[in-house]
Formats: structure tokens, sequence, C-alpha cells
């Protein structure tokens, strides 16, 4: 049976001239059983007839926020949908959808909607490549929408090169693989924890490190997307959660607590944050003056709790334990190691030898190693990458924890 069937899907179209392939896509989507809605833009309707997707889909075209003094209900349709495409997804559209820009009916059913969000570009070569563009795609990709990659080809200008809109069969394989995913991690509820520690040394200094929470952060909307229920502990890092639900701290104790608490009722928790292996034993109410520290200055530091180990000993059989490793030396035999340990069932190496990977970084690259032999060598990419590569990585190694029967 089809995974698109009584599925309900907006298909939103922007003005391209590849917004012909929306007619084709529209047919493929309702020949799987899917309920199709149409939202089109006032310059989309140059390129195609409204009539032609009325006729296709076999309701009504959506084109204006009102409509001959009555109100369409974008909030309606952006509740309704299982899922929104939007295809072609013009540089327009993709620069108001990414800084929530409500130029038309299209964009505010976008900035209604709480189902997945998909979004087919096309445009001319130089108009993708652009550095504009290129971030905008980041930024949508960051909120945890699904960027269907462009073609390689011909393009209206004349111009070869990428920018074409991906075809509809290529279209509809993609959505049916975002449902795929859901139906895997569906309601699984899963812990991540992101980010720093804060250790105080008084009121005005702290032992720290330089961790930022975007790799741990890209993972949670990665879950989310693909239908997870997810928790997000973070320490003190300056990003934005992107609406997950989170529990903020500032400390490895607070770290400790709340990550333990949040597994008890996880069945899987993945541990990306950086916590201070140590900590200040005393902490001054008052903030410490250089002129009563003559000469060298000791601080005595303690051990914090191990948040892995901990984890590690107390999980039931049911439940899956992730981690990460950040080496400089021996990497691989470290990180090995370090799984067998805390009694890991998969663990993500960073090195800091890899240029643009680690701490303070838009991208990363990480070898990923399962108890169970696997072993995923990947190259360097944004952390949104990553993020996916790891599922998938756990997908394949652990299938029988993602299957219905151990929900």
């Amino acid at each position: 049976m089809s995974t698109l069937k009584d599925k309900k899907i907006v298909l939103g179209i922007s003005g391209s001239i590849a917004a012909y392939k929306s007619a084709f896509l529209c047919r493929l989507l309702v020949q799987q059983g899917a309920e199709v809605r149409v939202v089109m833009t006032p310059s989309a309707a140059e390129f195609i007839s409204p009539l032609t997707m009325s006729t296709l889909s076999g309701g009504k075209v959506y084109q204006n926020i009102i409509d001959k003094d009555e109100w369409s209900n974008h909030v309606e349709l952006g509740l309704w949908a299982d899922l929104l495409i939007i295809a072609p997804a013009t540089a327009h559209s993709l620069a108001a959808c990414a800084h929530g820009l409500c130029h038309n009916m299209l964009h505010a059913v976008y900035l209604s909607a709480k189902c997945p969000v998909a979004f087919a570009p096309a445009m001319d070569r130089d108009m993708w490549k652009h550095p504009s563009t290129q971030n905008n795609l980041q930024a949508l990709t960051s909120y945890g929408n699904h960027i269907i990659p462009v073609g390689v080809g011909a393009l209206a200008s004349g111009l070869h090169g990428p920018g074409r809109m991906a075809e509809p069969d290529h279209i509809l394989h993609y959505i049916s693989e975002i449902w795929s995913k859901e139906q895997r991690w569906k309601g699984i509820p899963v812990v991540v924890n992101a980010g720093p520690t804060y250790e105080p040394l008084d009121p005005v200094r702290f032992l720290g490190n330089r961790s930022t929470g975007k790799m741990g952060i890209a993972i949670a909307k990665e879950l989310r997307s693909r239908g997870a229920d997810v928790h997000l502990i973070l320490g003190p890092s300056r990003e934005d959660s992107g609406g997950l639900s989170t529990t903020r701290v500032q400390t490895a104790e607070e770290m400790y607590e709340a990550t333990s608490k949040a597994f008890k009722k996880s069945k899987m928790a993945i541990l990306t944050a950086a916590v201070a292996d140590y900590q200040p034993e005393a902490y001054t109410d008052q903030k410490i003056k250089k002129s009563e520290t003559k000469g060298p200055f000791s601080l005595k530091l303690v051990r914090t709790k191990d948040i892995a180990k901990s984890l590690g000993e107390n999980k039931s059989p049911a439940q899956l334990l992730v981690g990460f490793a950040l080496e400089t030396n021996n990497e691989e035999e470290n990180a090995r190691s370090k799984m067998a340990r805390k009694n890991m069932d998969a663990i993500v190496l960073n090195s800091l030898k890899d240029k643009g990977a680690g701490f303070q970084h838009d991208t990363n690259r990480v070898t990923i190693f399962s108890k169970r032999g696997g072993k995923m060598d990947g190259d360097l990419k944004s952390k949104t990458e990553v993020a996916s590569d790891l599922l998938n990585f756990l997908e394949k190694e652990f299938a029988d924890f993602l299957s219905t029967e151990t929900k």
C-alpha cells in the first residue's frame, strides 16, 4: 500500500517556468491516494493555469488570503496538512520563508504549518549558487524543513548547471521517504544533551569550554523531523533551540540531573554535550581580587559526575545510549575504549585534527562506531547533514530497536 494513501498534502506553487512540473506532481500524488489542496502565488498563475491545477487536484485552488470578499483560512490549511510541499520553490519564496516574510497566501500557509515541510527549489545556476540563496537554504534546514536536491542540466536561461527542479517522480520518492523515516521514529522518546557547562569559580568567573551546542541541536531537530519525541538538555549556549522541548542548564551537576531524569522516560539518549570533567572544589561568593593572590594562584578542582558512565550502568536492555568522543590522538582506539567502558551502544568520533570540525564550526567530520561492529566514515559536512547521517546509521544498525514491536 502507498505510504501516501489518505495523506493530506498542500502543494504550493511559486512563479517559475518549472511550474509545469507541478501538474505532473499533483497527478502523481492523487494517483497515490493523497488528498491534495493547491496554493499558488500570484506569479505562479502566469506560468500555469489555476484551472489546470483545480482539475488535477479535484478541489479549489487557493491564491489570495482575501478572495472575492471571502477570507481564505491559511491557518486551517496549515493545520489540515500532513505535509506542505513547495514545488517549485523560487529564490524569492525560499528567502521569504527563511526570514518569516508573508507576501502572499503560500507564505502565510508555510508560517502556519505544523507538519513537515519540503521545498523543491527551481532557479537559474547563478541564483542557486549565490551565498544569499545558500544561506537561506541553510536557515530553512535548521528549522527542520526538508530541501529536495536540485537537478543539474539545461536551464531556461540557456546556461547549464545546478538549479533545475527535481523531477516529479523523484519528489514523490523523496516525500514518501519522509513518512517512511517518520514511521520508524514516530513516538520514540529521545533525550539529547548539548552545549558546554559552566562551573562557577566566583560571581564573575567560571570554568568552561568552546562548545556551541550546534551539533546536538542539529541532531535534536533531525530527530523531530523524523517523528521522534525529543527533549533537549542545553547548556549555556547562544544558539536558538528552534522550538524544541528544551531544559536549560548551566553546570555539570545540573546537566547530570536533567539528563538522568529525562533518560528514565526515554528509549534513547544521544550525549553530545561537552560536560566539564572538573569543577572548583569551593565557590567564592565574592569576586576574587588580584591583590589577594600575590604570586602564583592555585585552584583545587574535583571531578564532576560522569553522565555517560552513569547512564550506561543504569540503562535497560530496551534503551540505547549514544555518545560523542572528541579526541586528539589515538582517535579510534580511544573512542572504541570509551564506548566499551561506558556501556554505550554507539559512539561518534570527532578529531580536532580535522580542519572545520569540532567546536565553533557549522561543519563537522565524524566517524561512527557501533558495538555491533558497524562503522561509518564521514566527510566534512554541515552539522545538519552529519545529524542525518547519524540517524541513518542508527536506523541501519538498530533496526530491531526502531521496529514497531519495540515501541
